[in-house]
């Protein structure tokens, strides 16, 4: 294993509370589809989408923004390179451990900021994808680990 691999490994495994900031209630839509996955694999998701506030995802109440998602471990960004930066430092604000920014999606002055603040980033990269390239667990366990919990 790789030590990219194993910091994302470490990430995935060491993470509990996750927003997915640009998720869709389009079930065609890679947001919706990694937000039902994170949420099969034991995550506590929160969908954040403006458009979509009150309504929900995959049976989650969709927030407006990261500001009423709650405290939160990592944020998973579906959003254009544009406007990603901006997400990333909210998140920071916020008391993210760790932003990802999804397939295509690339800042490098907004990841040096959340660096320098000391916060994890991902970029480029999906943690469904990465889930199970790297032949994670079927579920994260209560506190995080990796335990092999299946429905608990």
């Amino acid at each position: 294993m790789t030590e990219e691999d194993a910091r994302i490994r470490d990430l995935l495994l060491g993470t509990r509370r996750i927003a997915v900031v640009g998720a869709s209630d389009r079930p065609d839509r890679a947001s919706h589809g990694v937000l039902g996955f994170l949420l099969a694999r034991g995550y506590d998701a929160v969908p954040v989408n403006p458009l979509l506030s009150g309504r929900e995802i995959h049976g989650r109440a969709v927030r407006a923004g990261l500001a009423e998602a709650g405290p939160l471990d990592m944020v998973d960004v579906f959003r254009r390179s544009a406007e990603a930066g901006a997400v990333m430092d909210e998140a920071v604000r916020r008391g993210a451990r760790s932003v990802w920014l999804q397939l295509g999606v690339v800042d490098e002055a907004a990841a040096a900021r959340a660096r320098a603040a000391g916060v994890a980033v991902v970029m480029d990269r999906c943690p469904a994808i990465e889930w199970r390239r790297l032949n994670l667990p079927a579920r994260i366990g209560p506190s995080g680990t990796d335990d092999n919990v299946i429905g608990h």
